[in-house]
């Protein structure tokens, strides 16, 4: 056992409580991966692991060396390559050494590492990271280099647990495939959150984390998805008995209290005739009641609890209906010329062209269509240039005039400055009476005591749920929808909420995303690679 969790608990910073007993254990050569929805602490409970956060309650034991890659890069920025990657001591020691030094600190810090360098170039080398000096600050690299570089760390360092947290998020296709090759292949002992479908197919156990524990699934991401399903469906099943039950009982507590209330009228007239206490009479009338009560009490805590833990999934349900109307006309006929490129390429400055051929192709009305490339290929440069904000630096360009919609990884249709009623409010272009702006609101589970929250501090599947609600208030569906990377910063349910919602869209629909699962759940039928023309998408 590599790594034993007991009863952890963790508060947040403002005292709320985040999880609770939370126990686990990880086993030799286990591929496990931690699920849940976003704001459960997948990531905080990474960063216990790895040691990053030490305020907490419960037992924990690691047995075993560990490297964590973690999510977010920002605290690393200041850092060198080498700092970042744990190694500066040991570079520093074998230079210091190189120079004369005899510190015999130095010669402990090397006892094993003294081929740091060359394994570092063998790493480097591996996971395609080309151009990188040590000695470099890691804010120079982009967010799919930084990945690359906390992998090769796997490799530098050997570890016997790896921690990866959400490690395809940066990845291009190309790396992507070679973390999934080396996932097959290690012997390292694993432990990951990721929202990429085809990685967590990798892993076996599949453990679900919720505030108020975990729940482990035995087989891979496919097993626990049909679970959850048949966990859902029978919930619902129950939901219905329950309620069944209860309009049954609620009858015969009808037909009950006739026959009291009729035996009550009798006793009252005995009693007077007999001579009994009016006390003993309410204490009859006081003791039925309360066998009422606790009828009704029981049914209403039996059946919050079914609705609760099916709400997450009725609300998605409830979202995609809203959205499908919204997106239920074209507003274009099909087959109409929306974009003509032809040998378009573009430069940044004196920079030579982003493309080594350029590009021809033509975007129709109902086409939905993926940008693939690698990292730094122009994805989001094209995305420009489709949308009017830049002038192709070779070629033609021609855009027939009609209504776009960017929906982007960092959710830019959304003003943090503003409240989330606030936001709502700007994009009311009908305009709805308030009390409708409310109710539609409601509908996208922004309740009232949500209304003055900062948009700043929405989680990623709320920011996405605003911004499919504000769609809805502008009141036009656009004729080009764009989505750029619009996954990386939600959780399964919603990615699979978000695919539906694309899938029943009618409109021209352009993608850029390295999530193939989700690329054919939301129907894209073609690809447009940055060094070729238009072929089919597989």
């Amino acid at each position: 056992m590599l790594i034993n969790a007991q009863h952890i608990t963790y508060h947040t910073p403002n005292r709320g409580l985040l999880f609770n007993d939370i126990s686990f254990s990880l086993h030799k050569g286990e591929k496990a991966a931690i699920v849940g929805n976003n704001g459960t602490g997948k990531t905080t409970l990474l960063k216990i692991l790895a040691g990053h956060i030490k305020g907490f309650t419960g037992d924990l034991r690691i047995n075993g060396t560990l490297h964590y890659v973690p999510q977010h890069y920002g605290h690393f920025n200041q850092l060198t390559v080498a700092a970042a990657l744990g190694i500066a001591p040991l570079l520093e020691a074998l230079q210091a050494i190189e120079q004369g030094a005899t510190d015999q600190h130095y010669y402990d810090l090397l006892e094993h590492h003294w081929d740091i360098a060359a394994r570092c170039e063998e790493a480097f080398a591996r996971w395609g990271i080309t151009g990188v000096d040590l000695h470099q600050p890691l804010q120079q690299l982009s967010g799919g280099m930084k990945t690359r570089l906390f992998l090769s760390g796997i490799d530098i360092f050997e570890p016997a647990i790896v921690l990866l947290d959400e490690p395809t998020n940066h990845l291009d296709a190309k790396a992507r495939a070679q973390l999934y090759e080396w996932m097959e292949n290690t012997s390292c002992t694993l432990l990951l959150t990721s929202h990429d479908r085809q990685l967590l197919r990798l892993c076996q156990p599949i453990w679900e984390l919720q505030p108020s524990g975990i729940s482990a699934y035995g087989g891979n991401y496919d097993f626990y998805a049909a679970q959850k399903e048949i966990e859902i469906t029978a919930r619902e099943h129950a939901l219905a008995h329950h309620e069944k039950a209860w309009k049954e009982a609620k009858l015969k507590q009808q037909e009950v209290l006739e026959r009291k209330q009729h035996a009550d009228a009798q006793a009252r007239r005995k009693g007077l005739q007999s001579g009994l206490p009016k006390a003993v009479i309410n204490g009859r009338r006081t003791a039925a009641e309360a066998s009422t009560g606790k009828l009704k009490h029981i049914h209403n805590d039996k059946v919050t609890e079914l609705r609760n833990s099916l709400q997450e999934a009725a609300a998605m349900a409830q979202v995609q209906r809203i959205m499908k109307g919204y997106f239920n006309n074209p507003t274009l006929p099909r087959g109409k010329v929306l974009i003509q490129a032809n040998d378009i390429n573009f430069a940044y400055g004196n920079n030579p062209f982003l493309w080594a051929q350029p590009l021809t192709f033509t975007i129709r009305s109902g086409d939905r269509l993926a940008i693939s490339g690698a990292n730094g290929s122009g994805k989001s440069t094209l995305f420009h240039l489709l949308r009017g904000q830049l002038l192709p630096s070779q070629g033609s360009l021609q855009i027939a005039p009609c209504t776009t919609l960017l929906l982007d990884q960092d959710y830019s249709l959304i003003d943090r400055s503003k409240t989330v009623l606030e936001q709502a409010m700007a994009y009311n272009e009908a305009p709805l009476d308030p009390p409708i702006v409310h109710t539609l609101l409601a509908n996208f589970l922004f309740m009232p005591d949500s209304w003055d929250r900062s948009c700043a501090v929405l989680s990623g599947g709320e920011m996405l749920r605003l911004v499919l609600c504000c769609m809805v208030l502008q009141n036009r569906t656009p004729d080009i929808i764009f989505l750029d990377e619009p996954v990386n910063n939600l959780d399964l349910s919603n990615i699979r909420m978000l695919a539906k919602i694309f899938a029943e869209y009618k409109g021209t629909l352009i993608i850029i995303s390295h999530d193939k699962g989700f690329l054919q759940e939301a129907g894209i039928v073609e690809e447009l690679p940055l060094q070729t023309v238009i072929t089919k998408f597989h």
